[in-house]
């Protein structure tokens, strides 16, 4: 026989009839799931109980009293307890196509029927050679070079070996740059890069880091101006010691600010000159804004030296250009992915950029300006409740009252309980973030969403006036 027994197999009826009832099975109790609910009273005892035993079993409470049942519907997930709630975080942006979507679960089954579980660096499939190809067709697309792909677990993971391809290539550099309220991981040496000193406290200094002041939209030249002064001190302090500089183009952590091109032109342009690598961190934004990735949303094709990317992909990635290539044993990994994860992966690319998400009126696009349009009448009505910036694409941010922690924090948690998952960002002012699934909200779910913020507002309003002791 000429077919591989795989081929035979992935094309056996049976395996596709299977498919099909459990897809079947699936539509039929989705349908169930189709409006925000409260929690089921009989579910309530044991579930507080599944909680408490959780925190301690992992030695921390959870941020949320959250643990899914198993099934969703788009942007509705179901939690163990009976309740359905708009999912607006999808796992801090892992969940773009929303909870239970069917192409994703017909993906897992068909990594159910592989080999392997996990695929590795000493033995992978061919759909990682697939997926390793589309990601650097689609990086390339636009004139930028990159010429490699490795695969990883976690976009940690993904940073962390995009940092050793630097330091290896600009050896004896030892310090990276990066911007002020940054967020690159909490590995030993990503939480040094991290600008927040709490991450990292008790923990042994890893590596020297130069902070550069981020884009202010508020005053564009201003701050491009002093953001160049600053990267260009820190050059001359210590000529020749920086491997790289670190990207966020949208700052996650930071609280959803937006950059700008010429900023990071500007910033860019020194450091091609100086031979400092362009490193850019696209674990959160891939995927997110006008182009599937946010270097090609701001036009920085031509000074991309590698690109990390995670999260929404389900497996993550660090591509680099050809000169970056490390000399055997810098980054081999027992897991480079699961089976599902890459074949998720090769799932959610093509659905975003065949579904028309990209372009300046894409649905990404479409997403935040429906999101815009609904905060600022809230925030015309309700003087004092929020205000934005908005955000950009898929990452949706306002700030509740005036930001402060206790307040914002108030706000999220009340958020939960009517039915909207959201988190946090920022500081001074802290902001509420939404990752929202853009590949499955609709306008009536951000409708919804905002009907549900709009209210909870107004309620934490009065839960904070009766709070605060007469003057």
């Amino acid at each position: 026989m000429n077919s591989l027994a795989a081929d035979q197999l992935f094309a056996d009826p049976r395996v596709a009839q299977a498919k099909r009832l459990v897809l079947d099975a699936l539509a039929d109790h989705q349908r169930t799931i189709t409006t925000v609910r409260p929690p089921v009273t009989e579910c309530q005892a044991t579930y507080q109980q599944t909680i408490e035993q959780f925190n301690q079993v992992r030695g921390g409470d959870l941020f949320y009293r959250y643990l899914g049942s198993g099934i969703g519907n788009g942007a509705l997930v179901e939690l163990a307890d009976g309740s359905v709630k708009y999912d607006m975080v999808t796992g801090i942006g892992v969940h773009v196509l929303g909870h239970s979507h069917p192409a994703l679960v017909e993906a897992a089954l068909d990594a159910a029927i592989r080999n392997t579980v996990m695929q590795g660096n000493l033995q992978q499939n061919t759909e990682s050679l697939a997926l390793s190809q589309m990601l650097l067709e689609a990086a390339n697309r636009n004139g930028a070079v990159l010429d490699h792909c490795f695969l990883t677990t976690s976009g940690a993971m993904a940073n962390e070996n995009g940092l050793k391809l630097v330091f290896q290539h600009k050896h004896p550099a030892n310090r990276v740059l990066a911007f002020d309220r940054c967020f690159m991981g909490r590995t030993l040496a990503l939480a040094q890069i991290t600008d927040r000193p709490g991450y990292r406290t008790g923990l042994p200094h890893t590596l020297n880091v130069d902070y550069v002041p981020f884009f202010d939209y508020t005053q564009p030249k201003r701050s491009t101006d002093r953001a160049v002064r600053t990267l260009v001190r820190h050059l001359e302090c210590h000529p020749g010691r920086h491997a790289a500089m670190c990207f966020e183009l949208v700052q996650g952590e930071g609280g959803y600010y937006p950059g700008d091109r010429g900023f990071f032109v500007a910033l860019m342009e020194v450091l091609t000159d100086r031979g400092v690598a362009v490193f850019i961190d696209e674990v959160q934004t891939f995927g997110r804004t006008t182009e599937l990735f946010a270097f090609q949303h701001y036009g920085l094709d031509q000074y991309v030296d590698l690109v990390t990317i995670g999260k929404l992909s389900q497996v993550c990635a660090t591509l680099y250009r050809a000169r970056y290539k490390p000399k055997p044993g810098l980054i081999s990994q027992t897991f480079t992915g699961a089976t599902a994860s890459i074949l998720a992966a090769q799932t959610i690319v093509p659905t975003l950029v065949e579904g028309g998400h990209f372009g300046p009126n894409g649905r990404n696009m479409q997403i935040q300006r429906r999101f815009a349009d609904r905060l600022d009448a809230i925030a015309a009505r309700r003087p004092g409740g929020l205000s934005g910036p908005y955000g950009i694409g898929g990452m949706i941010a306002f700030t509740p009252f005036d930001g402060r922690p206790d307040k914002v924090k108030r706000f999220v948690s009340a958020l939960f309980d009517a039915g909207v998952i959201a988190f946090v960002a920022g500081t001074e002012p802290l902001r509420v973030r939404l990752l929202v699934p853009v590949g499955a909200i609709t306008d009536t779910d951000i409708d919804a969403v905002c009907t549900i913020i709009e209210q909870t507002l107004v309620d934490t309003a009065a839960t904070i006036e009766e709070s605060t002791p007469c003057s």
